[in-house]
């Protein structure tokens, strides 16, 4: 496996998937969503962390909403 080498906010997720920021926050708060390592805890002072995703993060991610909303629809 290659080394992390960047990550990306969960606000800035969203964006990419076009999907609501506080869905997704509530999918990665339970820690048996997707792989360990897939997010990481950044944190921008001592009272403040925000939550980030790997690469293998964003797939993961991306590949639950979609098997859940084909779920839906089926």
């Amino acid at each position: 496996m290659a080394a992390v080498t960047h990550v990306c906010t969960i606000d800035y997720v969203a964006k990419m998937l076009s999907e609501d920021a506080e869905l997704l926050e509530a999918i990665i708060s339970n820690g048996d969503n997707l792989t360990y390592g897939s997010i990481v805890s950044v944190y921008a002072s001592a009272d403040e962390t925000v939550s980030a995703l790997t690469d293998e993060g964003i797939t993961e991610l991306k590949d639950m909403i979609g098997d859940a909303r084909a779920t839906t629809k089926t």
